[in-house]
């Protein structure tokens, strides 16, 4: 005898599909080949002139958090657009206010140092997909908003400490941070700041200072300025990897459409369905608060 498991005409399987332990598909080089970034043990920096295409890649990254299984997110965007489309999906949204900024840094940090507590007891210096802890994370668009204009010098000081803190922690713990600025100078990304990112990509930039401000020193006198990215060439960009050379990419377009289609799904696929819920991590970000 011959059983058939019963179907439903047009079912679509749902549910998180993805892992932030997965490569993020992020666009292609200059031969058409895919580019994938490791961001779950990496931290990314992203600048360039307005127009650029910094939110593209920022979004790219945005979408597949949301998409992924046991991943939350932080989100600060002082202009509320550029990130708005995920904000319900998020734990925490930081709009144009940086004492909530600085609020949400500071449990971010309790939250890594509890982490460390426990990797340290388990005899391990890295989390690992099997653990079950969350990843958590941070996406900061435009951070000269928080770290030159809103606010006084003190808060400003105080938030681009914090971020430095979390920048520094955040990469071995699950907890990515995401960065981008259309403003690449020194007082903006200072070195210390800019050499604990893992990733950059340099999109046009209008001088050779600014590119070299962005991937490092040296590089556009190497050849590899992001000053000679045509302006209407937008999505474009020098990425540079963690000890490679910097190379040219085309970072993959989302439209506003499919930006809100990619987020209502998500926040569909993530519908409270009734299960018990599993037990509280002391790690977690809710023991922060």
């Amino acid at each position: 005898m011959t059983t058939t498991t019963p179907t439903t005409a047009g079912a679509v399987p749902v549910g998180a599909g993805l892992s932030m332990f997965d490569p993020v598909f992020i666009g292609i080089d200059e031969f058409g080949q895919p580019v994938y970034l490791d961001v779950v043990y990496h931290n990314l920096l992203a600048a360039g002139e307005p127009g650029g295409g910094k939110s593209g890649l920022v979004n790219n990254i945005c979408g597949h958090g949301v998409l992924c299984d046991n991943t939350r997110l932080v989100l600060f965007d002082a202009k509320l657009v550029e990130l708005g489309p995920w904000r319900d999906l998020a734990d925490a949204f930081i709009g144009p206010d940086i004492d909530h900024g600085i609020d949400i840094l500071r449990r971010l940090l309790v939250v890594a140092t509890n982490r460390y507590t426990w990797l340290l007891a388990n005899r391990r210096r890295k989390l690992a997909e099997g653990d079950g802890m969350s990843v958590i994370l941070t996406v900061i668009d435009e951070l000269a908003m928080y770290s030159t204009v809103l606010g006084t010098k003190a808060q400003q000081e105080e938030f681009s400490t914090l971020l430095r803190g979390l920048v520094s922690l955040g990469r071995a713990c699950g907890m990515p941070v995401v960065a981008a600025t259309q403003r690449p100078s020194w007082d903006i990304i200072p070195a210390s700041l800019r050499d604990l990112f893992g990733y950059r990509a340099a999109f046009r930039c209008t001088s050779l200072n600014s590119s070299n401000i962005i991937l490092g020193q040296g590089w556009a006198e190497q050849g590899y300025t992001a000053s000679d990215i045509a302006p209407t060439n937008q999505g474009a960009a020098y990425l540079l990897a963690e000890g490679g050379v910097p190379r040219r990419i085309k970072a993959a377009y989302l439209t506003d459409t499919d930006i809100y289609n990619i987020a209502d799904y998500a926040a569909w696929t993530r519908r409270p369905t009734g299960t018990p819920a599993p037990a509280v991590d002391p790690t977690e970000w809710e023991m922060a608060a």
